[in-house]
């Protein structure tokens, strides 16, 4: 596989990763919109945990980058862990 072809099952599996984390957590909200996401400071820290690197929990959970990224930061996590 090149890494266009990696890209692309990357992003699939995102989507089918976000898909089954809404089922479980019983979000039933799939709309666009922009408001902010709550909770999800545990599930980054759970995928974190699972060896997946913050922009894909960002796309996972649809929450922003900068977000993730702040959650996984050591302090942050030294105070929720």
């Amino acid at each position: 596989m090149n890494e266009e072809q990696d890209f692309t099952v990357s992003k699939k599996l995102n989507v089918l990763i976000a898909i089954a984390l809404r089922q479980l957590t019983g979000d039933k909200d799939f709309s666009q919109s922009k408001k902010r996401k709550q909770g999800v400071g545990d599930l980054v820290r759970y995928l974190s945990d699972m060896g997946l690197d913050a922009k894909d929990i960002s796309e996972i959970l649809g929450a922003p980058l900068q977000s993730v990224r702040t959650l996984l930061t050591p302090t942050r996590r030294k105070l929720h862990g």
